[in-house]
This record gives structure tokens, sequence and C-alpha cells, in this order.
């Protein structure tokens, strides 16, 4: 999912009156096969395996790209 179809979910989730988010870091074998059913969005950093610590990074790096496009900010890429 590029950052542009990111925020435009986390747009619709904010419009719609979804309270709250949760994301999951998974282990380094991933979540299980139920974990990822209950799931209701599974996403990824690609197929590498990355660092806690950078994970955490990068999903936060993507969460103030959303915010900054839904706040109008213009995005390089687009």
């Amino acid at each position: 999912m590029g950052s542009e179809d990111f925020a435009a979910l986390l747009g619709r989730w904010r419009d719609d009156g979804i309270r709250e988010t949760r994301f999951v870091l998974g282990a380094a074998d991933g979540h299980s096969q139920q974990e990822r059913a209950e799931a209701d969005l599974l996403l990824a950093f690609g197929k590498a395996t990355w660092p806690h610590l950078l994970a955490r990074a990068m999903l936060a790096e993507q969460l103030f790209r959303a915010t900054s496009i839904l706040a109008g900010h213009p995005y390089h890429r687009a």
C-alpha cells in the first residue's frame, strides 16, 4: 500500500468515527494464522526481516507522512 492510499485509509477510518487503531508488529516468524485471520488489515514493510526498533520507526514515519498528506501538505511523490 502506497503512502497516499495509507493516508486515505486512515482518513476514512477517522471520518467513520473509528476511535482506536492498533498496529501490532510480529515476531521474527510473523503472526500466527489465527492472529492474521482476526486482523482487519495486514501491512508489511516488504519481505525483509526488520529489527523491531527500526520497524517502529518506519511505522511512525508512515503515520507522520499520512497525517501530513491528510493535512494537505504537498507529497513529493504525487
